[in-house]
């Protein structure tokens, strides 16, 4: 069954993941890049390859969204899985993007967007104007999402406008199945974050689960987002997006220097005026 660990692009989902993959898929809480490749995205090239679906046809993917959860589902059991998604949840010429028997629910990371807006057009090499336009458009066609094995495979993910993609995944509160993780909590109280992911995990799945105080301790430590920088300087990490000329970009480039107050105003109070709602509610505004 799946928990889904869903975000808008650059707004802390990696974070998210590599806590969770190193605390549940390695034995002492050390975090190092292959830990992630436990945690699949949604939606992924090779799920649809490896279950016969035409990956060239856009229409029979989303035709196939849940039937290939469903597969993953009853090969895997009842044994968990963490899911990344930067998809809306949301449904496209009546197909759903999942449903509650594929899914025990999700955890929602959201990130201020004029802290969002930085990230991602240094993750896509695009001027802030041209940022502002994708996470403020409301077409359904967010954008294509790399594979995390081949770099050269890709797939669209519908991801939608900032706002949508935040409030689609709403629908999980009225079955008591969402968990709200702000990124910047993240980054001031990862600890506490860690402890909030953990205890709604054990609600979800109904086990038992004892916290391991020194693999926390271990998860700490090498997740920090200086220690990200740090792995990545040291070792190319395979999410990393590259220029048309194959140069790799720089994924950990901002962390807490990037505090919102490096865009011009007048991007800004567009992000503000355009959000305001969301960013009320969030604290953000």
């Amino acid at each position: 069954m799946f928990i889904w660990l869903a975000s808008y692009p650059k707004s802390g989902n990696t974070f998210v993941r590599s806590m969770l993959a190193a605390y549940f898929f390695s034995k002492d809480g050390k975090f190092n890049f292959k830990l992630l490749k436990n945690i699949k995205q949604f939606p992924d090239l090779t799920l649809f390859k490896n279950l016969g679906v035409d990956i060239n046809d856009k229409t029979e993917v989303i035709k196939n969204y849940v039937k290939v959860q469903e597969k993953i589902n009853k090969i895997d059991g009842q044994s968990l899985r963490f899911v990344k998604t930067h998809s809306a949840l949301i449904s496209i010429n009546g197909y759903k993007f999942t449903n509650l028997k594929n899914s025990l629910g999700v955890i929602y990371i959201v990130r201020d967007p004029r802290k969002v807006i930085l990230s991602y057009a240094n993750h896509n090499q695009k001027n802030l104007e041209q940022s502002l336009g994708e996470l403020s458009k409301l077409s359904v066609l967010g954008g294509k999402i790399y594979n995390q094995d081949k770099m050269l495979d890709m797939i669209d993910t519908h991801v939608g406008s900032w706002t949508s993609n935040y409030n689609s995944w709403k629908q999980f509160k009225k079955y008591d199945r969402y968990l709200l993780v702000k990124y910047e909590d993240l980054i001031s109280d990862p600890k506490n974050s860690f402890l909030l992911m953990f205890n709604f995990i054990q609600k979800l799945s109904k086990k038992e689960l004892t916290l391991d105080k020194s693999k926390l301790e271990n998860v700490l430590k090498t997740t920090s987002f200086e220690y990200l920088q740090k792995l990545e300087d040291e070792s190319s990490f395979h999410e990393a997006p590259r220029t048309p000329d194959k140069k790799l970009i720089k994924f950990f480039k901002y962390g807490k220097k990037n505090t919102g107050k490096n865009i011009p105003i007048n991007i800004g109070k567009k992000l503000e005026e355009s959000f305001s709602l969301e960013m009320k509610e969030l604290g953000y505004l």
